[in-house]
Order: C-alpha cells, then sequence, then structure tokens
C-alpha cells in the first residue's frame, strides 16, 4: 500500500463524504483533508461546524445549498483562481448523491480545475449491501418528485429495470411511496432502511403490503433508503395484469 500523504494541491476543490450518522464513519484522509484545506464549502455551515468541533478542527466556512448553488459556485471558482485549496461537504454523506454539488462541480471543471473525491460513507451503498438485495446491478434515482402523477410516471418507467431500484424517502411520505410501489411493482420484494448508522438502525424486509402493515402499527423516524426487487423480465401475474387494465 502507498504510505505516502502528498500534500493537498493548490486550485484543488476536494468532495469530502463526512457520517450519516455513526461518527467514527469519518476516514482519516477525510479528516486530513479538512485539516489542511482553506477553506470548507458546507451545505450547512452550524451542521459541518459540529463536525469540525468535533474534529477539533477550525476552518473558516462557506454555506453552499440548493437555493445559493449557482452564486456559490461562482466564488469557489474564483477562490480556486486564487490557488485556494476547498474541501466541499454536504450535512451527510457524499456531496452530489442527492444533495448540493453537483453543479459546483461541473463549473470547476468546465473552468480548468481539478476535482478531487475523498470517498467514505453513503447510505446508498450502506443499504444496498446490507438489503439481501442483488447488488449486481442497481439502478438509484434518488428522491422521487413530490407530485403523485410526476412520482407514478417515475415509478413506471422503472418498472423494467433488472438491477435492484434504490430510493431516498422521508418519513412523511414512505406510506405514499409504499403504496405506489404495491400498484406498481405489486409482489416486488422491498427493504425498507432507516437510521444508518444509528442507534436505532433498522432494516424491514417484505412486501409492499406487509411492510404497510407493518408501519402503519408504528411512527418511524428518521431518513429511508428503499430498495426494490428487479425486474425479472418476466412479469409476475399481478405485474402484467396491471399493466394489461
Amino acid at each position: 500500500m502507498d504510505q505516502a500523504h502528498p500534500p493537498l494541491r493548490a486550485g484543488t476543490l476536494y468532495l469530502v463524504a463526512t457520517p450519516i450518522g455513526n461518527l467514527e464513519d469519518i476516514t482519516l484522509r477525510a479528516i486530513r483533508t479538512l485539516k489542511e484545506c482553506d477553506i470548507v464549502a458546507a451545505e450547512d455551515t452550524r451542521h459541518s461546524g459540529q463536525l469540525l468541533k468535533h474534529l477539533g478542527i477550525s476552518k473558516p466556512m462557506l454555506s453552499y445549498f440548493q437555493f445559493n448553488e449557482a452564486r456559490r459556485s461562482e466564488e469557489i471558482i474564483d477562490r480556486l483562481r486564487r490557488g485556494e485549496k476547498i474541501a466541499l461537504i454536504t450535512d451527510a454523506g457524499t456531496p452530489g448523491i442527492s444533495d448540493p454539488g453537483e453543479r459546483v462541480v461541473k463549473a470547476a471543471l468546465d473552468a480548468g480545475f481539478k476535482v478531487e473525491a475523498v470517498p467514505g460513507p453513503s447510505a446508498l451503498t450502506a443499504a444496498l449491501t446490507a438489503s439481501g438485495l442483488s447488488t449486481k446491478e442497481f439502478h438509484f434515482a434518488g428522491f422521487l418528485p413530490h407530485k403523485s402523477g410526476q412520482r407514478r410516471k417515475q415509478l413506471e418507467r422503472l418498472r423494467s429495470c433488472s438491477g435492484t431500484l434504490v430510493l431516498y424517502e422521508s418519513p412523511y411520505r414512505i406510506a405514499k411511496l409504499l403504496n405506489e410501489i404495491n400498484e406498481v411493482l405489486p409482489g416486488r420484494k422491498v427493504v425498507l432502511a432507516r437510521e444508518l448508522t444509528k442507534k436505532f438502525e433498522e432494516y424491514l424486509r417484505g412486501t409492499p403490503e406487509e411492510l404497510l402493515a407493518s408501519i402503519e402499527k408504528r411512527a418511524l423516524k428518521g431518513e429511508f433508503v428503499a430498495l426494490v426487487e428487479g425486474s425479472d423480465k418476466s412479469p409476475s401475474r399481478a405485474e402484467a395484469s396491471h399493466e394489461n387494465e
């Protein structure tokens, strides 16, 4: 293994993955990058400030989020032009995966600057690998649209995917999502992963109907990763019947 730890390079944007719950999941490389960078661009400076304080790191911070990402991208590019080393983090997990970051990355690359990933925690990979569903092929769709018609259309487009379907959902819409999966993908195996890496981490497994019956009896908190068994390219009778309606 390469034991060398080259210093951060000037004019580089570092995408640093941060813990999704358990603070022990921060990598040694992520800590070193946060210590050596010139500034940390964070989705929520108050939230990320707590992480830096826990790590004993004090750095200037710049906020960027969904509604100011375009303006902040310009400022980040200006800082890269001045040779600054910038670490970009989100509230939890890997920047750009259903979190701000994609626009900043594109702007940096278009301007000719180097972008380097500092990999680490991700709810997507954590849930998928422990789900028990196929990991050979998967399709990540993130959060579905809020509007029912758009959500249903997207699920219908994803119905024929042969790999495991991975979605993110809030606790306020998880029952709605299960009902929609039951209508569009009846009979598929579903795994709900919640509170990943935290004290009350939990995996719920079953059909959409079984899971609906289960969660109706409980008040479930925390963000969900919903994983749906992929199509076997020979739809079940229930799905075939639904398609012919």
